[in-house]
């Protein structure tokens, strides 16, 4: 495994982290573990790209949660541009919520 590969994978570690630090204003659980977060892209330039979803294409937080993924992303030392898509294909559902995102809420 070369250098750049350990250092691409350990970049998506921390995308990671920095996205499971911002919440769903309405519900008491990140966003990655609500299933908003479709796919993390990294390429050798250190540039990202996420492909995220909103609960409802009418959102209170439609603005400004992505744009908060996008500047906390944009604030790890070794990303050198971030960019976040929204979609709405396929739409969010309860079944993309991790087992402890429904701990969480009381729905296991």
């Amino acid at each position: 495994m070369s250098a750049e590969t350990i250092n691409t994978t350990e970049l998506g570690d921390k995308i990671v982290k920095v996205i499971k630090t911002i919440y769903d204003p309405e519900i008491p659980v990140d966003v990655y573990e609500l299933g908003l977060i479709y796919d993390v892209f990294v390429n050798e330039d250190h540039e990202v790209k996420i492909l995220m979803t909103l609960t409802t294409p009418n959102c209170p937080v439609a603005e400004s949660l992505p744009q908060e993924v996008e500047d906390k992303v944009k604030s790890i030392k070794m990303v050198k541009d971030a960019e976040v898509e929204i979609t709405f294909d396929p739409p969010w559902s309860q079944d993309l919520m991790s087992e402890e995102a429904k701990l969480e809420l009381g729905m296991l």
